[in-house]
């Protein structure tokens, strides 16, 4: 999955915009955006897959955060820039 497939839709960007505050376990996300359990699940597995965000256990929860920050650049022309860029939250290389 491509990181502009991965933000296309706009209940994961919901979820990202949740994650952005802190880490949550699905339940929350779940209630924080409207959706049930088992969507929640599915996207955060799509989330999870593009590289953007993670889970750990804490007790019987899975908590997930985000791993990385994602850059929106746009510029209309001359420029005709188009630049969407993910970089890991503890510096590595970028994914474009």
């Amino acid at each position: 999955m491509t990181l502009i497939e991965a933000l296309g839709n706009g209940t994961r960007l919901e979820i990202l915009r949740e994650l952005s505050r802190e880490p949550k376990y699905v339940t929350e996300l779940a209630e924080a955006t409207g959706m049930d359990g088992k969507t929640a699940v599915h996207h955060l597995s799509t989330l999870e897959e593009a590289g953007l965000v993670d889970h750990y256990m804490r007790g019987n929860r899975k908590y997930y955060e985000l791993t990385a920050a994602v850059e929106l650049q746009i510029a209309p022309p001359p420029e005709r820039t188009f630049v969407l860029q993910a970089d890991d939250v503890d510096g590595d290389a970028p994914n474009r």
